[in-house]
């Protein structure tokens, strides 16, 4: 989830959306260069950031704007024939449950996006930062104490209302999940670290980029962190860190989390009571029909939605979502099969190819067979695979071999690094130096899911167990429901190999290398190689380097270590993912970051 920034967040990639219809195709393209956070130390002067600008050095506002997309089939101003009318989306999968505080899958931060809302947000269409619960905000010199301001008059959907207080109870809350809680709260340890009083096996105190939020007035949050990071403020407009009502989280028990075997259980308010500021608020989960049921918040104080219902329809396969919408009981879906884009499009449907902000990735999880630790058995593995005829053969026009764990838009990219081509022969050889020749690995794949970087996992499973197979690899497959015990396995390392990936939630090297490797004991389990520590270190020192140009260099630096010395996992492509509608659907915005939101859509 996932699943996508700079300080300066101009997302510097070709961002406008090509929209695939019968009658036209609408290209364009524009960049923006990356900003610079805060480089002078100790604290200071606070700048001003206006609330439509993100942050470049010194406080300076960046000028120039990020890619952006327009709206697919109309405006976003138009009006809908029916203002009380339904949207009905096709859902590849089941959301987890409703507090995306505890989320880490895009079916769920599909839904809980439409309902809460953060301090800032991404301009939709972009990776550009842009106002959303704060109007607007200032730092301090040396990027560490950050003031937002928070926008007066909004109320959460139960009534109460949005102040400082909320703000900071919301933070606080998020730094304070201990349990179930922290293991769920993956986005939190991924981006911002430890937990409060959180300590690893040794007993050391785990640091963390947030250090207090305190409600200086009704209307001012003061938010200060321990380093510079390139991440900040950016991350604050992911879903995780919405600001829901604290009210509601006390009244509904939300921090009641229970691990329950290789799941968890979960209380009342994640369930059936989520409850933010956002257009739409929630209705219902009707798991018998697979519907999630949301309705329009006519108290919302923006731009009301344009349609009284939306509708979360899941059809997991995807050749059912397809038929659903040929038939008119659903409106659109995410993650068309390549394959059908042509059809779709002759059928008068709008096919709409977002830019390739992703990454799909064999991973390899180290912790439970000695073999994965060594270095040359998953040179092994990378030789093994024909990447290069999956791409050809699977993936769309525009995807490409990945040679980086993200893609070349992203600081820090470098094609200088060790590439694995092709070659069973040398994979044969690898293994037997290794003493690895009679090698058997568990290799796990996802069902009921498809992903921007996947589109159909289990054609992918079926071309890399065919490679790892020629060259002696004995596989044991076990396969799972995404969202029923799929990414709980993985995250406990159950598996020896998986399929997953990461669709880029702002644009820096960090978001990718960072939410993957940052904890040794990740979900590859670094921690069982000698460098695992030390390659966690090294992430965290690039990404607090306050110098542009300096952090580059260490990322360019980086990324050749990790395809030569470490190849904890192995970067497989990078896809253009695309989502379907009907002709008379308008006002959708595809935003490369999967970070569509349905309140500007309407039929007419």
């Amino acid at each position: 989830m996932r699943r996508s920034n700079l300080i300066g967040l101009g997302l510097a990639l070709t961002a406008a959306v090509t929209l695939a219809s019968c009658a036209s195709s609408n290209r364009g393209a524009t960049t923006t260069a990356p900003t610079t956070p805060p480089t002078s130390s100790g604290g200071g002067a606070a700048s001003s950031v206006p609330a439509t600008a993100a942050p470049s050095s010194g406080g300076a506002v960046s000028s120039g704007g990020a890619a952006s997309s327009a709206p697919v089939s109309g405006g976003a101003g138009g009006g809908p024939t029916d203002p009380n009318g339904t949207f009905v989306f096709g859902a590849a999968g089941a959301p987890s449950m409703f507090d995306p505080l505890y989320a880490t899958d895009g079916e769920t931060f599909r839904v809980t996006r439409q309902m809460t809302e953060g301090l800032i947000q991404f301009k939709p269409g972009t990776a550009d930062v842009e106002p959303a619960l704060s109007d607007s905000w200032t730092q301090s010199s040396d990027g560490l104490v950050w003031t937002f301001k928070i926008r007066q008059g909004v109320k959460f959907t139960d009534g109460t209302a949005l102040d400082a207080a909320a703000v900071c109870y919301n933070y606080d809350r998020m730094f304070s999940q201990t349990g179930a809680g922290a293991t769920l709260a993956q986005y939190w340890s991924d981006n911002f670290g430890g937990f409060k009083g959180q300590k690893d096996d040794a007993g050391k105190v785990i640091p963390s980029l947030y250090k207090s939020c305190v409600a200086k007035d009704a209307a001012s949050a003061v938010v200060t962190i321990s380093r510079s990071t390139s991440k900040f403020p950016a991350i604050l407009g992911l879903p995780s860190f919405s600001i829901q009502s604290p009210a509601a989280l006390k009244q509904y028990s939300a921090d009641s989390v229970k691990a329950d075997g290789d799941s968890f259980i979960y209380p009342a308010y994640a369930l059936s009571h989520p409850t933010g500021t956002g257009p739409f608020k929630f209705s219902k989960y009707d798991k018998t029909n697979n519907t999630v049921e949301l309705v329009r918040n006519d108290g919302y104080w923006g731009a009301k939605a344009k349609v009284a219902k939306l509708i979360f329809q899941i059809i997991p396969d995807e050749t059912a979502r397809k038929q659903a919408l040929q038939a008119g009981t659903i409106d659109g879906y995410d993650l068309p099969n390549p394959a059908d884009w042509d059809a779709l499009t002759k059928a008068g449907f709008n096919v709409a190819v977002r830019p390739a902000f992703n990454v799909l990735y064999l991973g390899i999880d180290q912790k439970n067979n000695p073999k994965l630790a060594d270095l040359k058995v998953r040179q092994a593995i990378a030789y093994a695979l024909n990447r290069k005829q999956f791409v050809d053969s699977q993936l769309p026009a525009g995807a490409e071999v990945a040679l980086n764990f993200y893609p070349k838009t992203v600081d820090g990219w470098t094609d200088a690094v060790q590439k694995y081509d092709y070659d069973p022969a040398k994979a044969k050889a690898l293994l037997a130096e290794a003493g690895a020749s009679n090698l058997t690995l568990n290799f796990w794949w996802p069902t009921e899911v498809s992903r921007p970087y996947m589109p159909d996992p289990k054609s992918v499973f079926t071309a890399f167990k065919a490679d790892l197979e020629a060259v002696g690899i004995k596989i044991t497959e076990t396969s799972k429901p995404w969202n029923g015990g799929y990414l709980d396995g993985v995250d406990a390392t159950k598996p020896d190999l998986f399929l997953l990936g990461w669709t880029g939630d702002y644009n820096t090297p960090d978001n990718f290398l960072g939410s993957f490797f940052s904890d040794s004991k990740n979900r590859f389990y670094t921690a069982a190689s000698s460098w695992g520590t030390t390659f966690s270190t090294e992430l965290a020192t690039a990404d607090s380097e306050p110098d542009k140009a300096k952090r580059d260099a260490m990322y360019v630096a980086l990324n050749k270590k990790i395809m030569s010395d470490y190849l904890p996992a192995i970067p497989i492509s990078h896809s253009p993912p695309a989502l379907v509608i009907a002709s008379d659907v308008k006002g959708l915005i595809p935003s490369p970051l999967t970070d569509e939101r349905f309140a500007s859509v309407y039929k007419g």
